[in-house]
């Protein structure tokens, strides 16, 4: 049976997306698919767009950082065609989601945003969840956005540092 690659492609980002308890991002999305040389980064990103035109999977923007999940429309269209993406292509994605698990989850359970307030400082928030349970959310109002992409760039390196001692000095 031959089918159109571009259906592969959509059935490929909604198993992988069904896979996981939480978001993926763009990139992540695309670091599998264009890792393993399936198609090339313009054509995957018509098949994105096509899932969200047709509400197969829904998108977040946070921080220039947009996040996937699939929605209930999409299980069920994955549930009847599912059968159409290869042994060799599942097996490459579930190790794929196998070594880059706790990568991939820290990614999308981490976030850090800024934006100006009406006082004209900049406010962060910092967020830490686990299975979207909010484990930590700071709020910092700093004067410049140079010092917030500071800020929100080393909680994305430093979270876990920073939680552990939280909790250290906390309890």
């Amino acid at each position: 049976m031959t089918q159109d690659p571009l259906t592969l492609y959509k059935l490929i980002v909604l198993y992988m997306l069904d896979k996981v308890k939480f978001k993926l991002t763009n990139s992540q999305i695309s670091s599998f698919i264009l890792e393993k040389e399936y198609t090339n980064y313009m054509t995957l990103q018509q098949v994105i767009s096509d899932l969200l035109d047709t509400e197969l999977v829904k998108s977040d923007t946070l921080m220039n950082r947009t996040y996937f999940s699939i929605t209930e429309e999409g299980r069920n269209t994955l549930s009847y065609f599912g059968n159409r993406i290869s042994d060799a292509i599942i097996n490459d994605i579930d190790t794929f989601l196998k070594e880059k698990h706790l990568e991939l989850k820290n990614e999308a359970s981490i976030t850090a945003n800024y934006y100006k307030s009406v006082s004209g400082e900049f406010e962060t928030e910092l967020i830490a969840k686990e299975k979207d349970i909010v484990l930590v959310n700071i709020k910092l109002s700093v004067p410049t956005e140079e010092m917030a992409e500071t800020i929100c760039d080393g909680w994305h390196k430093k979270n876990q540092q920073i939680y552990k001692y939280l909790m250290q000095a906390l309890f």
